[in-house]
C-alpha cells in the first residue's frame, strides 16, 4: 500500500537543472524526462518511448529542435508528448503519446503535479518567495535520501534533535531544553511549531554569518505546508531585542530555511534544501560558509535517516514507538500525511 499522496505538487528540480538538454528524475515512482524548448519552457512527460519503452533519457536519445527522437527505434515526440513521426509509416498511432505533466516555475523551484493532471490548480502550490526575492541571497542544494519521506518530516518537524545530531554547527543545549507551541490549521493545512530561547548559546552556522558573540536571542518558527514544503522562519538577534510593534525588526537577522521534500520512490527521498538569508547579501564568504554548513547539517540528517530506514526495515511487526510532547508537530503532520493518502489512492491519475 502507498504512502504516497496523489494528486499533488511536487518539487521535481531547480530551475537551474533543467536546460535544452534531456534530464530525468524519478517522482514518487514515476519516471519523468524535463527538458526546456527553445521558448525556455520547461516540459515533463514520461521517461519511456511508448514503442519498446526505452528511457528517452537515455543516449543516443537526441533533441532535435523541440522534438525528442528516441534512440532506440525513432519514435519522434514533440514538447507536449505527442508522437509526431514513426519509423517505416506515414501515419503515427493515435495512441502515441507519451504522458505529460503539468508543471509550475516557481520561486527558483520547478514544480510537478503528479496525479489527475484535471486537478493541477496552480494556486495549491505553497509559496517559497524568499528563494528569488531581491532582498535575499540564497544557497541551495539538493541530497538524495535512501529512506522514506516521511522519516524527513519527523526530522524536520522535530528540532531537538540539533543539540544532539548537529552540535558544533546549528545545535546547541537550548534547542533541546525549551518547550514547543504547536498549532494546527486544518483549513489551510498547515502545521506550526515554535520555539523561542530568549537568551541561547550562539552556534557557529550564525556566530560566523551573523558576527554575534555571546548570548542570542533564537526563535524558530516551522511552517509546514504537507505533503511538499517545508520552511523554518529563523530569527537571530541580540539578547532583549524583540519585534517593534510596527512589525520591524531592524536589529535582528533573519533566515529562511526552506526544505522541499518529494518522494523518489517508497523508499527514497529528494532532498531539497535553500537557505535564504536578509543580511551580508553580498558577501561571498558568508555564502560559501552557509552553503557548506547546512550542506554538512543535511548529510548529518541523511546519514541518520538512512540508518533508520534500515532499521525500520528489518523491525518485528507491531513494534511501538513512544512518542513525547516535542513530537506533537510530527504527529500531526503524519496524520495529515495519511488523510492525503486516503483521498487519492494509489494509482489515482496514472
Amino acid at each position: 500500500m502507498t504512502t504516497i499522496p496523489r494528486n499533488q505538487w511536487y518539487v521535481a528540480a531547480y530551475g537551474r537543472e533543467i536546460s535544452h538538454e534531456l534530464f530525468s528524475r524519478t517522482i514518487c515512482g514515476e519516471s519523468v524526462l524535463f527538458w526546456r524548448t527553445a521558448a525556455g519552457e520547461v516540459t515533463a512527460m514520461s521517461d519511456r518511448c511508448v514503442h519498446r519503452r526505452f528511457p528517452l533519457s537515455q543516449a543516443p536519445t537526441r533533441l532535435v529542435e523541440d522534438q525528442v527522437v528516441c534512440g532506440y527505434h525513432g519514435f519522434t515526440y514533440a514538447a507536449d508528448g505527442r508522437c509526431v513521426a514513426v519509423p517505416g509509416q506515414t501515419r503515427v498511432p493515435r495512441t502515441a503519446r507519451l504522458r505529460s505533466y503539468p508543471v509550475v516555475e516557481q520561486d527558483s523551484f520547478v514544480w510537478i503535479f503528479i496525479g489527475d493532471p484535471d486537478r493541477a490548480d496552480a494556486a495549491r502550490i505553497p509559496r517559497a518567495p524568499w528563494l528569488d526575492s531581491p532582498g535575499y541571497t540564497t544557497v541551495s542544494g539538493m541530497e538524495p535520501l535512501a529512506a522514506r519521506y516521511e522519516l524527513l518530516v519527523d526530522n524536520l518537524l522535530d528540532l531537538s534533535h540539533e543539540t544532539y545530531l548537529h552540535g558544533g554547527y546549528i545545535g546547541t543545549p537550548e534547542v533541546a531544553s525549551t518547550p514547543i507551541r504547536t498549532e494546527v490549521d486544518e483549513a489551510a493545512g498547515v502545521v506550526t511549531v515554535s520555539r523561542h530561547m530568549d537568551d541561547a548559546e550562539c552556534p557557529p552556522f550564525y556566530a560566523r554569518s551573523t558576527g554575534l558573540t555571546g548570548r542570542i536571542s533564537r526563535w524558530q518558527d516551522i511552517e509546514y505546508t504537507p505533503p511538499c514544503l517545508y520552511t523554518l522562519h529563523s530569527r537571530i538577534a541580540p539578547v532583549g531585542s524583540v519585534p517593534h510593534p510596527d512589525g520591524g525588526d531592524p536589529d535582528a537577522f533573519h533566515v529562511e530555511v526552506v526544505y522541499a521534500i518529494t518522494p523518489e520512490t517508497e523508499h527514497s527521498t529528494h532532498d531539497f534544501w535553500a537557505v535564504a538569508r536578509d543580511f551580508a547579501r553580498d558577501d561571498q564568504e558568508v555564502s560559501d560558509f552557509l552553503a557548506e554548513q547546512n550542506r554538512t547539517v543535511v548529510l548529518q540528517d541523511v546519514e541518520a535517516l538512512d540508518v533508520l530506514e534500515q532499521v525500520i526495515a528489518t523491525e518485528p511487526a507491531g513494534y511501538q514507538e513512544l512518542s513525547i510532547n516535542i513530537d506533537t508537530g510530527g504527529l500531526a503532520a503524519r496524520r495529515m500525511l495519511a488523510a492525503l493518502v486516503a483521498a487519492a489512492p494509489a494509482g489515482a491519475g496514472t
